[in-house]
């Protein structure tokens, strides 16, 4: 690191040398080289959201085959072992594998770009967090594909995932491919964290943060703390099942609620740190397309902080159902009740951008706005299940499976919809089509709510989750019916997003710079953005740096064209946490194969685990061990450094 050199590019300056300069220093490699080693964080967020989306779609392949079976009664499409396999795969797959790794790799691909920076605080370590997520999904379909898949839902409940009644190695791919995954979420997160509070352009102090931000860097705030807890579960079940210990055998003096203690102390503030950064999304998405800024955003950046906080005190609500003492469950059945307070303050905030505003009707800000009637359903019913006296009644139903799926579709896959119309001009240069993304919305819309809605009347009715099949006569034939038909129009919008973005990529009309108008510093850049994001480093004075003119709130104006040239190596400016003023220029690492190299070395740990080949445990902990050291050794020489230019 070294002292900021302010530069003002002047008159004679050769801008375009000044440029190719930085193309030079932060460009990839081409060809498959600078595809195993880059650190770009656009590359790294665009492999994030391809390899989610995959995931996505093969998690709903899997709920499709699911709903055939569902479709009527006494039908024998799926053995009831292949039902418990599809049933806890798809799980895993959407909610570990899906819903925050896209949420990671629209952060990824965004985050510098909305702070003015050059690139994310640790670019190998981002590029570590992709590597690990990819091998451990791999790790965990491998299990699948061999009849080795989970067979406990997403859960894992012991004692059935204990050894004594699960003695295949369908739970020890799951238990030991949630700690591989674990080592991504919590490097991404430590990531997320320090570019939030070190690497912001000058003059963005803390309130000027937009509330996507605020959304990703709470839920990795909370992921650094509960990822712990769920690894540990897992690595515990493990030696369970592998070395008979006994932490969850009761037989044997161990605790079996340890393992859901562990598990939702965890669980519950997952769903948040799902859900907060796809609201960021639509808190930062939707007053674009309303032609004004977000009313309330400080109360909506303080109620993300508080939903999370309070999010961590509400776990026991899932085990309201355990026999725990009273007064445990009434102080988490109050905590799960007054976290609705916070929720409703973006909701309200949402509304009224929409009353106050000018809205512009496009595929975005359908489904922007669609995510706020889907957040009411699905809060209103989890709002109805923090009454202890009801869940009683409602746990374990399918009235349950409905609110989780408000939850992760309607709260994540949406906003998530939105985000790609809004930032995919960014990203690629292309507008999306809009006719055929009113088709997808509408689709999706219709569809969804179609397959998840009656699943409140299914499970009002008392059909438990988790059975495979049911006898004719219930009360459930037309419900699950149409829960299957709806299931199919919303894979139908699904597809038809997949056409669009093919179709776009190839023929799409060109976006230009800022094709919606939108006030953060993402859209001064060209689209796409070039490897260095910024010629030089923006200076910022409000929190709309491209409205300042329209708003007229401030005195002083952002200075997108003026300010540090940082040219002489790749570096971007470190500034303080709260102030965002620039206290020091950061050096940035070059491209690299350690990060790959030494998700190679952890992949062969994993596998030597599972199948208890130690020369292979040791071998893949020798080529972790020389990828660190090759991570870790010093690059620069003892040098005079080369001065900064006068």
């Amino acid at each position: 690191m070294r002292t900021a050199d302010f530069r003002t590019p002047e008159v004679g300056v050769d801008s375009s040398a000044h440029r190719a300069r930085l193309q030079r220093l932060w460009e990839t490699a081409p060809g498959i080289k600078g595809f195993f080693t880059t650190v770009d964080h656009k590359a790294i967020g665009i492999r994030y959201i391809v390899t989610a989306f995959l995931f996505l779609a093969i998690g709903g392949i899997e709920a499709l085959v699911m709903r055939l079976q569902l479709a009527g009664p006494d039908r024998t499409l799926l053995t009831p072992q292949q039902y418990n396999e599809l049933f806890s795969t798809h799980g895993v797959t959407m909610i570990f594998l899906y819903a925050m790794p896209i949420l990671s790799g629209f952060s990824n691909y965004l985050w510098p770009l909305l702070l003015g920076s050059r690139d994310m605080a640790f670019p190998r370590l981002n590029a570590l967090s992709y590597w690990v997520y990819l091998a451990s999904g791999i790790f965990l379909y491998v299990g699948v594909l061999t009849g080795n898949g989970p067979n406990d839902g997403w859960f894992n409940y012991v004692p059935y995932a204990s050894r004594n009644y699960n003695p295949g190695l369908n739970q020890d791919f799951y238990a030991l491919g949630m700690v591989f995954l674990g080592i991504s979420t919590s490097a991404g997160a430590a990531n997320f964290l320090v570019t939030a509070l070190r690497t912001r352009a000058p003059g963005m102090s803390l309130n000027r943060l937009p509330i996507m931000v605020w959304g990703t860097l709470t839920a990795s705030a909370a992921n650094l703390v509960v990822i712990p807890a769920v690894s540990l579960a897992f690595f515990l079940l493990w030696l369970d099942r592998q070395f008979a210990t006994h932490f969850f055998d009761a037989s044997a003096g161990g605790q079996p609620l340890l393992w859901q203690h562990l598990f939702w102390i965890f669980g519950h503030p997952w769903v948040y740190a799902i859900v907060l950064p796809a609201m960021g999304m639509v808190s930062d998405g939707l007053p674009v397309f309303c032609r004004r800024p977000l009313v309330g955003y400080s109360l909506v950046a303080l109620s993300t902080v508080a939903t999370m906080i309070l999010g961590f005190g509400v776990w026991v609500h899932h085990m309201f159902a355990t026999g725990l003492p009273s007064l445990s469950l009434s102080f988490f059945s109050g905590a799960s009740i007054a976290i609705v307070v916070p929720s409703a303050v973006a909701v309200f905030a949402w509304l009224a951008t929409i009353w106050l505003g000018r809205p512009v009707i496009t595929t975005a800000f359908l489904f922007f706005a669609s995510m706020i009637l889907l957040f009411v359903i699905g809060g209103v019913s989890g709002f109805m299940t923090a009454s202890v006296p009801v869940d009683w009644q409602l746990t374990d139903t399918y009235f349950v499976v409905a609110h989780l799926h408000y939850v992760l579709i309607g709260i994540n896959v949406f906003p998530v919809m939105g985000a790609t119309y809004f930032w995919f001009p960014k990203m690629t240069g292309r507008l999306l089509d809009e006719r055929l993304g009113r088709w997808n919305f509408w689709a999706m819309f219709v569809g969804f709510n179609l397959a998840f809605l009656p699943m409140h009347l299914t499970g009002l009715y008392g059909m438990p989750r988790r059975i495979y099949t049911y006898a004719p006569g219930m009360g459930w034939d037309t419900l699950n019916l149409v829960t299957t038909i709806g299931s199919f129009l919303l894979g139908v919008g699904v597809l038809l997003f997949v056409v669009n973005v093919w179709k776009s990529l190839r023929t799409g009309a060109p976006a230009g710079d800022n094709p919606w108008d939108a006030p953060t510093l993402e859209w001064s850049t060209p689209s796409p953005p070039p490897p260095y994001n910024f010629a030089v480093i923006p200076t910022v004075a409000s929190r709309h740096p491209l409205w300042e003119h329209r708003l007229d709130e401030e005195e002083a104006r952002t200075s997108i064209e003026r300010g540090m040239l940082l040219a002489t190596r790749k570096e971007t400016i470190g500034t303080s946490a709260l102030d965002g003023e620039p206290d020091m220029i950061l050096e940035m690492p070059e491209d690299s194969a350690a990060p790959f190299i030494l998700t190679l070395g952890m992949t062969a740990v994993f596998v030597g685990l599972l199948l208890k080949m130690w020369p292979v445990v040791g071998a893949g902990g020798a080529v972790t061990a020389i990828a660190l050291l090759a991570w870790l050794w010093p690059r620069v020489a003892l040098r005079e450094r080369e001065p900064a230019h006068d």
